[in-house]
């Protein structure tokens, strides 16, 4: 199970081209197309932006993933939960390190996608709360910006024009996957500039 695909593009010259890796995750659209479509209201928009999934009520229908045009959502067919041959879990002390116990685990037949790592997000938040101050954005790491050892992610406020990522996105260099779907997507892409001596 993944919650972040690489697409690899090629560009220039056949014989020896040059390649291009896009990190693609879900783009928690303003107007995001696998909400509406949701039987039982389990693609809910939280009040920062985010897309969330509420996977005590998912069904798994899938209708979802069919609307998604990043093709980013990704059907659970695993049973992490109560499998029997994950029965040493809740047995021994040294089993139960398999799970984060930030993170619940799902059953089969939900539908996963990225969260921008929400179990964080509210940790950061509920420590601000306790220092009495207020959070600021850059504070929150997202396990992939986390494990990015090139930093080619980063995660912030968008509200704050202060930090990198109000930045990046007023850059002249900024784009949207898919911008004509008109989705409004909270995650941009910065064009690759290549220094190149000729």
């Amino acid at each position: 199970m993944h919650w972040i695909r690489v697409d690899r593009y090629y560009t220039g010259d056949p014989e020896q081209p040059d390649v291009v890796h896009q990190p693609v995750m879900c783009m928690h659209c303003d107007q995001a197309p696998c909400e509406n479509v949701c039987p039982v209201s389990a693609t809910p928009h939280n009040n920062e932006g985010l897309n969330q999934v509420a996977y005590n009520r998912c069904v798994g229908t899938k209708y979802c993933i069919n609307n998604c045009p990043y093709k980013v959502r990704k059907f659970n067919w695993f049973k992490y939960a109560e499998n029997p041959k994950f029965d040493y879990h809740e047995n021994s002390d040294l089993g139960r390190l398999v799970l984060n116990p930030d993170v619940t685990v799902r059953g089969r037949g939900v539908v996963e996608k990225c969260s921008f790592c929400a179990q964080r997000i509210q940790e950061k938040k509920l420590q601000a709360k306790l220092e009495n101050r207020v959070l600021n954005g850059e504070e929150v790491k997202p396990a992939c910006v986390q494990a990015c050892p090139a930093k080619a992610l980063v995660f912030g406020d968008l509200n704050n024009r202060e930090n990198a990522v109000s930045q990046n996105m007023t850059n002249e260099r900024n784009y949207y996957l898919l911008e004509e779907l008109h989705t409004l997507p909270s995650v941009g892409y910065l064009t690759k500039i290549r220094n190149r001596t000729t």
